[in-house]
Parts: C-alpha cells; structure tokens; sequence
C-alpha cells in the first residue's frame, strides 16, 4: 500500500540517488525535481516522476511541491566559491522548499551543523535548520548525516586510492574521533524516518556512534587492498599549505579542500551523542571495513582501476 506522495530534492546527489530506491522500498511513491531527466541504474524499474528544474526555479518548486504528502529537502552544496553562495542555496533554497510544504517535510542537514563556526558550510546547513524550523515548526523533522561513504561517491576515492598505493598513510590527530556511515544504511534510517513525529533533530550512526580514529579509518581502507603501510602523523600546518595551494590552484572551480573544510576536518569530535539519536532505526548493514571494501568493489565495477587491487572475500 502506498504511503503517499513524496517530493524528494537533491534527488540526484550521492545520497539521493540512494534515498530514492529506499523511499520506494518504504511504500512511497516518489516525484523529484531535477535539472534534467534521470537514468540512473539504482532507479531501475522504478516509476518516478520527473520534475525539471532547480531551487531557484519558483514555477518548477510550485509545481514539485504541489500536492505532496512530503517534501525531503536534500538538495544543498557541499562546495562554493563563497559563504553567500553557500547561504543561496542551503538556507534560502531550505526556506523556499519550507514554504511549499503542505504536509511535513523531512530536512537533510549535516552533522557539521553542530558546529557552524568551523565553516561558511556548516554555518549555511544551521541557517538552513533554522530558516525551515522558522516555517514549519513541528511539521519538520531535521536529519543530520555523519561523514558519509559508499559507491558513486567521488569526494571519498581519493582516500581509497590512498590507501591503495601510498607506502605511508598521513594522519591527524590521534585523538579524534568521527562517525562515519555506509550511504545505503543512511538512506534506508532517512526513509524510518519518515513515518516519525515532527519536530525533532536526529543525528544518524552506523553501529559505532562513538566515531573512528583517523589511525582506524585509513588502516582499515589499505587492509581493503591487502596492505599495511606506515602510519605517521602530519601537522596541521601541511593540511593549511594544500588548502591554500588548492585555492590558488583551483581556477574558476570551488575547490573541495578550503580553510573551512580543513576545520571541519581537524574538529576533534564527530561523535554522536546517544541523546542525539532516535530509537528504532534499522541497523546497519555495513561495519567499516565492510561499506570500505563495498565501495572499492564498486569503484571498480565503474571502470576506477586502483594501484593495487582489492581482496575479495573468498567464496
């Protein structure tokens, strides 16, 4: 039996191409608003309703919103060349959707909304929270996603490509800790989440809410590939040379690694807190190595060769 209407944004990101699939399986029938039509092989057999256009498209967000039973915002930016740009689209895009809403609608934030003064990034996803919350009030449910992984995500290859080749893993601080998650774990709790009260804000996990140590993280991603490189510690002061060497370098394109980004990075605490949680989430699938060596697995099924190939688990 369907559940209704959902109007899903940001349909065609990394988490939303994976959030469409789990929407469905959850009993909705889905209407996103894209830019363009979409193929994509996880919407396979699936009926969707195409919406073209963007944000900023008043006529085509009347039209994406009207008559849904619910609304999941989780269009954003994650890179730009300017807080304001940050701000057009995480908090004025969160308001103009917020407005539209007939009936609840579900908000995918960032768990770098906890801290807005690390970022021009996570400063835009608070705004966004607060601007919808202003609107909707108990009629919105906040989601707040840690530092997500899995296939099709290309802003975490380079890690795994790391890790496949490098004699030694460069390394933060020791003592920090971030909660990390499969993409297919955070959309199937995303779609839980649908059937839940409004008015709350809950940070999803995967079965470590208690985070990684960056030693943990990027072992686990060279033993994916049968390897044991040498750790070593790096100061944040090399981090702050490639930012400003990636800004320089980086032309008319918003580079991925800014000052900003570089305090998110060296926050020493990602954890999640179980009062930030909510109770009866599907667990997860993944642990960490396993999502490590399905996404690897599933970069190579794309055509990413890697300098040493993956371990297969044996049959």
């Amino acid at each position: 039996m369907s559940r209704g209407l959902v109007t899903v944004t940001g349909a065609t990101g990394f988490l939303g191409r994976h959030l469409v699939p789990a929407l469905v399986a959850d009993g909705w029938r889905i209407r996103v608003l894209a830019r363009r039509d979409v193929i994509h092989p996880l919407w396979r057999d699936l009926e969707v309703e195409v919406v073209p256009g963007e944000l900023g498209d008043e006529r085509a967000l009347d039209i994406a919103c009207s008559g849904a039973d619910l609304i999941v915002h989780a269009a954003g930016l994650i890179k730009a060349r300017s807080r304001s740009a940050f701000f057009a689209v995480n908090a004025d895009g969160a308001r103009r959707v917020a407005e539209r809403a007939q009936g609840a609608m579900l908000l995918i934030s960032s768990l770098a909304a906890r801290e807005p003064g690390l970022s021009d990034y996570a400063a835009s996803k608070r705004a966004g929270e607060i601007a919808a919350q202003d609107v909707l009030g108990d009629r919105l449910t906040i989601v707040r996603p840690p530092a997500l992984y899995g296939p099709g995500d290309p802003e975490t290859l380079p890690l795994f490509q790391l890790a496949a080749a490098s004699p030694v893993l460069p390394v933060l601080d020791p003592k920090a800790r971030m909660a990390m998650m499969h993409v297919e774990d955070a959309a199937r709790q995303i779609a839980a989440l649908t059937g839940a009260a409004g008015g709350q804000t809950v940070t999803l996990s995967d079965g470590r809410p208690e985070g990684y140590g960056w030693r943990e993280v990027l072992q686990t991603a060279a033993e994916a590939f049968g390897r044991r490189p040498r750790v070593q510690r790096i100061p944040s002061v090399a981090l702050k040379l490639v930012a400003a060497l990636g800004v320089v370098q980086s032309g008319g394109s918003p580079p991925m690694l800014t000052f900003g980004k570089l305090r998110e990075i060296a926050h020493p605490d990602w954890s999640v807190a179980q009062a930030e949680r909510a109770e009866g989430l599907p667990p997860s699938r993944f642990n960490l190595a396993e999502g490590f060596l399905h996404t690897i697995l599933a970069y190579e099924a794309a055509g990413v060769r890697f300098h040493n190939p993956p371990v297969r688990p044996a049959i």
